[in-house]
């Protein structure tokens, strides 16, 4: 048994979908098959009653999840126990945040020569979880949270950015509205995994007599520059530093669609010279 494999496991308790969890982890949905299937094979139970339609827990599951969580928790214990204090500094995030994380990281070098400081990709949740258990010193979020032990500084707010193919009926605008986007099919991942987006979304529609059209979600593990190519009707909504290769750009005449990007850190955590300077690196534009 291998704690990557604990890992994928408590991803697919959670997700309930073996797609889903490998694109939570960072890997293919073979690969995460594969180790549920070896960690069945090591325990000698199965875990997952599986069909094409649902991912079943079974009873071991249930026993076992708790005490994988218990695991995954110790590990980071251990590791923010025996970590260097003072010259390394873990930021959390996802892929999104790296040019503005990358930039802050070789400003912080340049101004601390000895300074170590990792970029740690991590999934929402498991951001949080790292900070609060010390693991990481930081992590980047779209929004907030509201956890004891753990503070929120606002870094800076992000426009969202409006995408089609370029065979949509608006992509030759040189501005669009909400409203003359209303009509057309609005494709987002399902809201249980972007819950912050859809809010912004309801908001910004709230005033107008027509809401967004929404279409179909985005499955976990496709794109959605090919789910545009595919619907040449529909949009979508991107962070600023997504992929836009093979999609349209449109400017939005209204500023509305904004969101606050939040740096999290222990309530507790001692500011170094080193996170201060990172911190104020992040809060430049």
């Amino acid at each position: 048994m291998e704690l990557r494999q604990l890992t994928y496991f408590v991803a697919v308790c959670e997700e309930l979908s073996f797609s889903r969890a490998a694109a939570r982890c960072y890997i293919s949905q073979s690969a995460i098959s594969h180790q549920i299937a070896r960690l069945e094979r090591d325990l000698g139970v199965v875990l997952f009653e599986r069909s094409t339609r649902a991912v079943v827990p079974t009873d071991a599951t249930m026993r076992l999840l708790p005490l994988a969580k218990q695991m995954l928790s110790l590990e980071s214990a251990i590791r923010a126990t025996v970590r260097t204090s003072g010259h390394r500094i873990r930021l959390a995030a996802n892929m999104s945040f790296a040019t503005r994380s990358l930039s802050a990281i070789a400003g912080a070098r340049a101004a601390h020569p000895d300074a170590e400081i990792e970029f740690v990709i991590k999934p929402f949740r498991q951001r949080i979880t790292a900070v609060a258990d010390g693991d990481c010193d930081l992590a980047l979020i779209r929004g907030s949270v509201d956890e004891p032990g753990l503070a929120v500084e606002k870094l800076w707010i992000e426009d969202l950015v409006i995408a089609t193919s370029a065979a949509h009926p608006l992509a030759p605008r040189d501005q669009v509205t909400l409203a003359d986007l209303s009509p057309y099919p609005l494709l987002l991942p399902p809201e249980q995994e972007q819950v912050l987006l859809h809010n912004v979304i309801r908001a910004a529609f709230a005033d107008l007599a027509a809401g967004p059209t929404l279409g179909p979600p985005i499955p976990p593990d496709h794109t959605a520059t090919m789910e545009l190519i595919n619907r040449p009707d529909a949009w979508t909504v991107l962070y600023a530093d997504s992929p836009t290769e093979g999609l349209v750009v449109l400017h939005l005449a209204e500023h509305r669609l904004r969101i606050p990007v939040s740096a999290v850190l222990r309530s507790d955590a001692r500011r170094s010279p080193i996170l201060t300077t990172l911190l104020s690196g992040l809060h430049r534009r």
